[in-house]
């Protein structure tokens, strides 16, 4: 890559593998609390091509979790925000923005022209389960983002398919929902095995995920989160992510960088 943003990576991984990440595209649907934190580390990892999808305006509530939140960017829409973090960052990045709710009528659209990989950072359930299905269904390798709400614990995130996790109800129902549609155990996912905090919030609540969800099903009242759970969660996506761009395992350091 040659390039001094990611010196330092390249000492770590090898050019060759670099300029395999420069290349890939990777679509990032939903960039609130986890989300945000996913692609900051999917640009500073060095992917070379990130499509960036959410509907939402940055609001002041959002500021205790969420990366683009802040004073300057309330009002904002947050994929233009993250769009100008991204290109801030690796000016070379091709970055483009897709402000709109997942459903029937904008899923093609997003899978259209397959990436390589897929970030499912969505909260609301319906359209969580919806681009999961059509991931797998397509063979496009994808990362999701389970239940980050609720829980103090950041040690407690785990990495498995959804077909095993555990102590998260919105896997829970996910797996309900999908399981006579699409192999679970090709769903990575990224969980926590923490119980949820049910003197919270409402039993029903701990089944969503980070954010209040709208568009289509309406707003839903924010649930109670940490920023630095978030932060685990989303930073381990991109992780998940980048591993699964290398073709699922990382360089073996013992060969030697190239």
């Amino acid at each position: 890559m040659s390039d001094a943003r990611f010196a330092r990576t390249e000492l770590l991984l090898g050019s060759e593998v670099m300029k395999r990440l420069a290349d890939s595209h990777v679509v990032v649907v939903g960039l609130g609390a986890v989300g945000s934190y996913a692609v900051e580390a999917l640009a500073r990892g060095g992917v070379g091509h990130l499509t960036l999808v959410d509907f939402d305006v940055i609001c002041e509530s959002n500021i205790n979790r969420q990366l683009y939140a802040l004073e300057s960017t309330v009002g904002s829409a947050k994929a233009s925000v993250a769009a100008e973090r991204v290109r801030d960052i690796n000016p070379r990045c091709v970055v483009e923005t897709l402000e709109v709710f997942v459903d029937e009528n904008t899923l093609d659209r997003l899978l259209a022209d397959p990436p390589d990989l897929v970030v499912d950072a969505i909260d609301t359930l319906s359209s969580k389960a919806m681009l999961i299905r059509e991931t797998v269904r397509r063979g496009i390798p994808v990362v999701s983002s389970m239940g980050a709400a609720l829980r103090l614990d950041p040690t407690a995130v785990r990495v498995g398919p959804l077909s095993r996790t555990e102590a998260c109800p919105l896997a829970r129902r996910l797996r309900r929902m999908l399981r006579d549609q699409i192999d679970t155990d090709r769903v990575l996912c990224v969980y926590s095995a923490e119980a949820v905090r049910k003197g919270l919030a409402g039993e029903s609540d701990a089944t969503e995920n980070t954010d209040a969800a709208s568009g289509s099903e309406g707003r839903r009242r924010a649930l109670p989160s940490l920023p630095t759970v978030t932060g685990v969660f989303g930073l381990t996506v991109a992780s998940e992510g980048l591993r699964l761009l290398l073709g699922g395992r990382w360089p073996d350091p013992s060969a030697g960088a190239t």
